[in-house]
């Protein structure tokens, strides 16, 4: 199913090739269908007809705030668990949300099965309610909500706006015509939620022109959002998909090595120096905010789910349901960044308890893993369309398994900075 699987069984290369050939197609790919993102985005984000909510639905599914208890009184892990079947979803369509970015909107590009919808997620322990607009937005008013990292957390952005449609649409405050920061505010609540987009977390530019080549600087932070959010209540982080590709490290403004780059003279690091040390950056860098006193949420690594071959070599994702917990399980890189940002966690949670921050788990790994079905494979683009373009099995589809990120950070809010396992 994965990646390092696949290339193992299709060719004849060692294990360090496998490796190495692995992760740049799965950062190109993630590369590829940011820049194309891009090229829509000013469309999606500016339009006077996007403040009009034409398809709001009903409410008489949506349950006052104070009847929806928390399950951190039974001590439960959320995280662990199964999908099931859930035949009242979706909250929300491709046609009552245009916050769905064109490569995410599925339906909208002919995908013929609707089952990958219809799914919710059941802790073996406990009950996880679904995401109630209403709720969510008491909770948040008056406060600030920041989504941190690459285009999987714009995807989660999006899956939120959607969610909450059925409540308020928001208002674009953005200050800056620019697709890597967006502010939206829903008036009736005062809440403000805002995107930074910032693919490597820490200061990174390309080596060259129209290069797929990355010189990332693993101890400096990346200042277009590390000076912003100290206003914000709620920080979630994320990233990985990015760290996959090639890449110049650089410490102290010196090259101390790279990933992927057949420079000369320059020693080869493996594939989880620079993760490790980005993220020992980025916590040390939010620990060290002067006057912050929001809490910062690490939402963890989101797998691919690639078969029958490598992106560009004719692998998809056409699975139509969840595996079971016991058809597949995390490895290989997947579960070495996974356990990467678990430790660099765990420190940066014991040195923020020092200065009265809060550091919460989002670990939707395990959930994500489960859900070859959900992504948009060939459904983010027309198929007779004149242009080469291929198939995403790295983002997300709306509506869509994402939606229970929401599900996940609703009851993570409820349970008032309760670790993640309760």
């Amino acid at each position: 199913m994965k990646f390092l699987h696949i290339w193992v069984l299709c060719g004849n290369n060692s294990t360090k090739q496998t490796i190495r050939k692995v992760t740049i197609q799965a950062f190109i790919i993630l590369l590829i269908f940011s820049v194309t993102t891009v090229m829509c985005y000013s469309l999606f984000s500016y339009s006077p007809l996007l403040k009009i909510n034409k398809h709001k639905l009903p409410f008489h599914d949506l349950t006052e705030p104070e009847s929806f208890p928390s399950t951190s009184v039974k001590k439960c892990d959320i995280f662990s668990g199964e999908w099931v079947p859930n035949p009242e979803a979706p909250y929300y369509t491709n046609t009552t949300c245009w916050a769905i970015h064109e490569h995410q909107n599925c339906m909208k590009y002919g995908r013929p099965d609707t089952e990958f919808m219809k799914w919710r997620w059941k802790p073996y322990e406990c009950e996880l309610p679904i995401f109630n607009p209403l709720q969510f937005l008491e909770i948040m008013r008056g406060k600030s909500m920041a989504f941190v990292g690459d285009s999987l957390s714009r995807n989660h952005m999006q899956s939120m706006i959607c969610l909450l449609s059925r409540v308020e649409w928001p208002v674009d405050v953005s200050y800056m015509n620019d697709f890597s920061f967006k502010q939206w505010k829903y008036s009736s609540y005062n809440f403000t939620m805002a995107n930074f987009w910032t693919p490597h977390l820490v200061r990174a530019r390309k080596a060259y022109s129209n290069s797929v080549l990355f010189n990332v600087y693993l101890d400096e932070f990346d200042e277009t959002w590390i000076t912003q959010i100290k206003e914000f209540d709620y920080v979630i982080i994320n990233g990985g998909q990015w760290f996959l590709g090639p890449m110049v490290f650089y410490e102290n403004l010196k090259v101390v090595g790279c990933q992927y780059c057949d420079l000369e003279n320059v020693t080869h690091l493996n594939l989880y120096y620079g993760y490790r040390k980005t993220f020992r950056t980025v916590f040390k860098a939010i620990n060290s905010l002067e006057n912050f006193k929001g809490a910062t949420f690490l939402r963890t690594f989101s797998p691919s789910h690639f078969e029958n071959g490598v992106w560009n070599k004719g692998g998809n994702c056409v699975r139509t349901e969840p595996f079971k917990s016991n058809e597949t399980k995390l490895k290989g890189h997947d579960l070495e960044l996974h356990k990467i940002q678990l430790e660099e966690f765990i420190i940066a949670q014991k040195e923020g308890i020092k200065k009265g921050l809060k550091f919460m788990l989002l670990d939707t790994t395990q959930a994500m893993l489960l859900r070859p079905d959900g992504h948009p494979n060939r459904y983010g683009y027309w198929s007779d369309q004149n242009m080469t373009l291929y198939n995403d099995c790295v983002h997300w589809c709306l509506p869509g398994p994402i939606d229970i990120w929401s599900d996940f950070l609703l009851e993570m809010l409820k349970m008032n900075g309760v670790n993640s396992t309760c």
